[in-house]
C-alpha cells in the first residue's frame, strides 16, 4: 500500500463502518484573544479510543493477514488504545507495549479494552524494541505507531473529512509525535491547502530532521512526551513532510497548558497536551495567520485526567 489520495480514499470507504466521522467546530480567532479569522476545529478528540489513531488501527487490522498470535504495538499511549479497541471490535488478540511515561488515563483505557498490557522503560522507544522482540518470540503482527505505509494512509482519512467538512481551510495545523498524522494530512492535501508541523520544543523530531536532510534523534521529553515524543520521526513520512508541510513551528509546555485552558474555558473541550499544541501554535505566535486566512486546526487526544470523575 502506497500513501497517495487514492489509496486514502479506498481506505476511507474501508473503515467507515468503523469508526465515527468526528464533527468541525466553527469559530473564530477573537474568541481566543486573537484577530478576527475564521478558526475551524476538526474534533478528532471524539474518535473510537480518543484519537486519530484509530483510523490507522483499523487500516491495518482490514488490509493485513493477522496471524492467530494477534497483533502487538508499541504506544505512548493513544495508539496503544486505539489498538486494543481495534482488535476487540474485530475479535483479534492484542498485546500493547507502553512506556511509564504513558499517563494513567492511557493506560487504563488500554487495559479497559482487554488487550494484554506490558508496561516498562522510560520512553517510547523502550516500548517498541519490546514489542519487537515479542513479534519475534511468539509470531503476533507488530502494528507501527507511524512509520507504516498502512498507518499513514488510515490516518490520511482524517485529511480527506477535513477537506469535506471544511473546504475552505487554507491552512491546517497538525501536531508532531512520529509523523504518521502530518504524513497522511500532507498527503491528502498535496497542492491543496497548506500543512503545517507543529512540534514541542522539548521534542523537536520533524524539526530536527528537516534540517539535517534526514530523520535522526532528537530529545523526547515535554508535558505531551506520551503523544509527541519518540525518539525520531518515521522514515516513510520524512519524504511526503520534505515534499508537501509548508513549515514546523516549535511550541512550549507553557503554551501548551495555555492552550488546554482555552479549550476547556472558550469551547469547554478537555483535551490532552498533544491535542493542544497545534491551538498553543496560534495563541503563542509561533504560527501567524495571513489577512484573510481561515485556519483548520486538528484536535486529536481526550486521553487525560485533566478532568477525573473517580472510578
Amino acid at each position: 500500500m502506497q500513501p497517495n489520495r487514492e489509496t486514502i480514499q479506498a481506505t476511507c470507504r474501508l473503515i467507515e463502518p468503523h469508526i465515527r466521522r468526528t464533527p468541525t467546530l466553527r469559530t473564530t480567532g477573537s474568541d481566543f484573544g486573537l484577530d478576527d479569522f475564521p478558526l475551524v476545529l476538526k474534533l478528532e478528540l471524539m474518535q473510537h479510543a480518543g484519537s486519530f489513531k484509530t483510523r490507522g488501527a483499523f487500516t491495518n487490522l482490514l488490509t493485513r493477514e493477522v496471524p492467530p498470535a494477534g497483533v502487538v504495538a508499541a504506544s505512548g499511549g493513544n495508539h496503544g488504545a486505539a489498538v486494543a479497541y481495534a482488535a476487540r471490535r474485530l475479535g483479534i488478540p492484542a498485546r500493547i507495549f507502553v512506556p511509564t511515561v504513558s499517563s494513567a488515563a492511557k493506560t487504563r483505557r488500554i487495559a479497559s479494552y482487554g488487550a494484554d498490557l506490558v508496561v516498562g522503560g522510560d520512553r517510547y522507544a523502550d516500548a517498541l524494541a519490546a514489542s519487537i522482540e515479542w513479534a519475534k518470540s511468539s509470531g503476533a503482527m507488530q502494528i507501527h505507531a507511524f512509520d507504516q505505509a498502512e498507518t499513514i494512509v488510515g490516518q490520511g482519512t482524517l485529511g480527506l473529512e477535513l477537506s469535506e467538512q471544511a473546504p475552505d481551510a487554507d491552512v491546517v495545523l497538525v501536531a508532531v509525535g512520529g509523523g504518521g498524522l502530518i504524513g497522511g494530512v500532507a498527503t491528502w492535501y498535496a497542492g491543496g491547502a497548506g500543512v503545517v508541523g507543529v512540534e514541542p520544543t522539548e521534542a523537536p523530531t520533524l524539526t530536527r530532521a528537516l534540517a539535517a536532510g534526514r530523520p535522526v534523534d532528537a530529545p523526547a521529553g515535554g508535558l505531551a512526551a506520551d503523544s509527541l515524543a519518540p525518539t525520531r520521526v518515521g522514515e516513510l513520512m520524512f519524504p511526503i513532510a520534505r515534499d508537501h508541510v509548508r513549515e514546523v513551528v516549535l511550541v512550549t509546555d507553557d503554551a501548551i497548558r495555555s492552550a488546554q485552558r482555552a479549550l476547556w474555558d472558550v469551547c469547554r473541550i478537555v483535551a490532552e497536551p498533544g491535542a493542544a499544541a497545534p491551538l498553543a501554535a496560534l495563541l503563542s505566535h509561533a504560527y501567524r495567520p495571513q489577512p484573510g486566512e481561515t485556519v483548520a486546526i486538528i484536535v486529536s487526544g481526550a486521553n487525560t485526567t485533566a478532568v477525573d470523575f473517580g472510578s
